[in-house]
Order: C-alpha cells, then structure tokens, then sequence
C-alpha cells in the first residue's frame, strides 16, 4: 500500500537501521516483534494529548485501552505523568501476561498501582470512567456488523466520563481491497502485511502478518485479523448512533516521496490514494446525551 507511516498504517512498520542478521524466526518473539513494528506509544499519547487540549481544558489522566494486548500503551501512560491512570482490557490471557512481565514489571511500584490490568470483553468490562478511551491498531473492526459496531461505540461511551474522548484509528485506500502483500525492511527483520482475501459484498477482509528473517527463515501468519474494512463514514455514523457528538478525522500528511509523514490533521475531505491511515476521534457529551 502507497502513502504508508512509519508510525501508522496496516504496514506501519517503524524505521530502524538495519543489522542483518541478528535475529530469526526460533530466536525472536512475536510480540516483541510486533511492538517493533507498529507501536509507538510515545506517539499515540502525543496524540491524544493534543485532541484533548484542542477540545478540553487541562490535562487528562485517566486512559482505558480497549484491546490493549501487551499494554504497551497502558503502561506508558502511567509513566508519562504521576497523576495518570490507565486500564488495559483485553480476552487474551497469554498476551496480557506476556506484557505485564514485559512492560508491567518495569513500572515503579507506585505506577504499577495506577496500571489496572483487566482480562474482558470490552463490550462488558466496567471500569473506572475514563477520560480518554482508546480502541487502536483496528482491533474495533473485528465487529463485522452495524448492530455489533455500535452496540461497542454504546458500551464505550458509558465507560467514559462525560466530556471525555474516544480515540479510533482507521486506515483505507483502494489498494486496502485489493489480494496484496507489503514489505517494510526494519532492524534486522522483513515485517509482511498481507492481505489474503477481500469480500465487496459484505466488507470482510482476512488479513496476516509475517515476519521473515535475514537467514532465509520465516514466521508465518505470527498474527491473523478476521475484519471488516469499515469506512470512515460509516464508523462516524456508527459513533453519532451510539451518542457521540463531532467525529473528526484527521488525516495524515506525506511526504515529497508521497508517503506518510506521520502528522495527523484535522480534515473534511480526505484524498483518494492507494492507502491512508487516520485517526478518529469523538466527544462525549459534556451533558447529557444530545
């Protein structure tokens, strides 16, 4: 996919200078894998720091992490400042425990008391109301149907406070519809998206990722996405029925070469390219349910 960020994006593989050779598939961790890939907390937190000021007075400290994984996000959100809290919510027992020893286990104790680690469906899991509440890497679209979207949008809203934020990503572009694999080289390992089967009909897509390695070896399929390939108008519609108010996208700038450049801005016309990635984010109300 054309137009892709080092930061963002279904490749959205980080740059990295390369060292050939220091990793293979028996020697590595799909996870740490993954985390190299396509996470950069440091930026997500960036983010939502900046939606929120553009909306909100003061600062916000309580996150919930729909489909938090590893926490990676969790747990640096509990180091960016004292007075931040996070909750991670995730069904993956074996994920999460590989990033409490992963992540968890760095906190100072007293960030470890704000980290809250809850193993759920995130349909049903109640937290403390949050200020930000953040469903990333696309991990909503493993709800296929209208019905199924905004029944989540409507458990997410109750579980923020109100005048709080719900932070989606989204990514698209005619090329996302399209049988494809893409290839981003980083430190010392191939990082494959590939698309395996798109349905026009319905929206379905099946998507996996595969690592490949300097020494010919390969993990196949180290993560697997049954989705739908939601549109953006068609989250902000799911959003509003659900009693959010303003869904604004911001979309991403490129570069001269045309790709992503990681810097996301609010937009009412987007462009239609190969691939594009945005965000998402929707109020809560500060009364009421208007």
């Amino acid at each position: 996919m054309a137009r892709t960020s080092n930061s963002k994006s279904p490749v959205r593989a980080r740059r990295a200078r390369p060292r050939a050779g220091w990793r293979t598939a028996r020697g590595s961790d799909r996870h740490e894998l993954y985390e190299l890939s396509v996470q950069e907390p440091t930026a997500e937190i960036r983010f939502i720091e900046r939606a929120w000021r553009e909306r909100r007075p003061g600062r916000p400290e309580v996150l919930r992490e729909d489909f938090c994984g590893t926490g990676f996000l969790s747990c640096a959100w509990v180091r960016h400042r004292a007075s931040c809290r996070a909750w991670g919510i995730d069904l993956c027992t074996k994920t999460m425990a590989w990033g409490k020893a992963r992540h968890g286990a760095k906190l100072a104790p007293a960030q470890q008391a704000r980290m809250h680690w809850v193993k759920g469906d995130v349909r049903t899991a109640r937290t403390e109301p949050a200020d930000v509440l953040a469903a990333l890497n696309f991990s909503y679209f493993i709800f296929k149907s209208r019905e199924a979207l905004v029944g989540y949008f409507r458990a997410a809203f109750a579980n923020l406070r109100p005048g709080g934020l719900m932070v989606l990503d989204a990514y698209g572009g005619y090329q996302s519809f399209s049988v494809q694999k893409e290839e981003r080289d980083l430190d010392g390992f191939t990082y494959v998206w590939d698309t395996e089967r798109y349905n026009p009909i319905n929206g379905d897509v099946l998507n996996h990722i595969h690592f490949r390695f300097p020494d010919g070896t390969e993990m196949r399929r180290a993560f697997t996405y049954d989705w739908r390939l939601w549109t953006l108008a068609e989250i902000r519609e799911a959003l509003v029925d659900a009693g959010f108010v303003r869904p604004t996208v911001y979309w991403e700038g490129t570069t001269d070469e045309g790709e992503g450049d990681g810097v996301f801005r609010r937009k009412a016309v987007g462009e239609a390219c190969e691939g594009w990635i945005a965000y998402i984010v929707a109020e809560r109300p500060a009364r009421g349910r208007q």
